[in-house]
């Protein structure tokens, strides 16, 4: 029986980093918007190259795993060099990998290119991240007391649509961590999931393209009403949020150095599960979900810093997080 199996993608992660990028500011009608730009027609040199592996179920996976639960990870990776420096990772932190589908092709792989204020820009290959397919899983191996999703697309979103079914008649939990791409389809397309979700993680800006743009505890409540009992809003700088049973729950961030930013947001979504199947107490969960991102964005790579518990609760001790909570007004 594992604790949670992680449903996601999978990659080989490339970290470049240069001096000669510069970020340039548009401002139109609609607002602004920066643009990490380099040099047309010339040979850039790199200043560091860093390699290790990322996909949001992965990245899951290994946080639980540290955290001390059994966690097992499903997905579709090719039969190549890549799948198996992923492969070994994941079992380095031991991660059960018996569910993984393997096809003909390549895994997964982004390059990601550093900016000047230490965010991001992905250069992401999906390769076979897509092609899961729900007859390929051995049903025989999924005991489990809950699903992680992470965003995917096409055949393998479908796929996770008939694991919610599952997990339904199964009395399996679901957490689902949508992404830009899947929260911008609106909440009809998103239903078969949302209406079967436990635990709903994502940002303000995600929560706005399916329920709306409006304030945080109007977004938490609307999206409430499609189907998740915890929903949990990020909001960068500013913090993060949860609804619960009525209550709004704000998490407040330390101005701590980031350095880069690549996993921080599975970081917080993997350790405020972990939160809740340890103590089933929402404030705990967001300072261990609090902690565990700030641990990350502050060095390169997305599993390079997760905390174990151990190490979590220490930091926490050290470095309080505060969190309040307040009663809101049905609209």
């Amino acid at each position: 029986m594992f604790d949670v199996i992680c449903v996601g993608s999978s990659t080989v992660d490339v970290f470049v980093k240069t001096k000669y990028s510069e970020l340039i500011k548009i401002k139109d009608i609609n607002g602004e918007e920066n643009l990490l730009s380099y040099p047309v027609g010339s040979k850039i040199l790199v200043d560091e190259l860093d390699f290790t592996t990322g996909g949001g179920g992965t990245n899951v996976a290994v946080s639980l795993s540290k955290l001390g639960h059994k966690a097992a990870y499903l997905g579709c990776m090719g039969k190549c060099e890549n799948s198996e420096i992923v492969l070994n990772a994941l079992n380095q932190f031991k991660v059960d990998t018996s569910l993984v589908v393997r096809k003909n092709g390549q895994t997964g792989y982004s390059i990601i290119l550093d900016s000047i204020e230490h965010d991001r820009t992905i250069l992401a290959y999906k390769g076979l991240n897509n092609e899961l397919i729900f007859k390929d899983i051995d049903k025989k191996k999924l005991k489990t007391k809950w699903f992680y999703f992470s965003a995917m697309l096409g055949k393998a979103f479908k796929a996770q649509e008939q694991l919610a079914k599952y997990a339904e008649k199964n009395k399996i939990k679901i957490a689902f961590n949508p992404s830009s791409y899947l929260a911008e389809k609106g909440s009809t397309f998103l239903k078969e999931i949302l209406s079967r979700t436990e635990i709903l993680v994502l940002n303000k800006e995600e929560a706005g393209l399916i329920a709306g743009k409006d304030t945080i505890p109007y977004l938490c409540q609307k999206l409430n009403e499609l189907g998740p009992k915890y929903v949990v809003i990020t909001d960068g700088k500013r913090g993060a949020y949860c609804y619960h049973d009525g209550y709004l729950y704000f998490a407040a961030i330390h101005n701590i150095r980031i350095v880069e930013t690549t996993g921080a947001g599975d970081a917080f979504a993997s350790s405020f599960l972990a939160g809740i199947i340890k103590e089933n107490d929402v404030a705990y969960a967001m300072k261990l979900a609090t902690t565990n991102a700030e641990s990350v964005i502050s060095y390169h790579g997305a599993k390079n810093k997760l905390l174990t518990l151990k190490e979590s609760n220490s930091m926490m001790r050290k470095v309080s997080v505060k969190v309040t909570k307040k009663k809101l007004n049905t609209k």
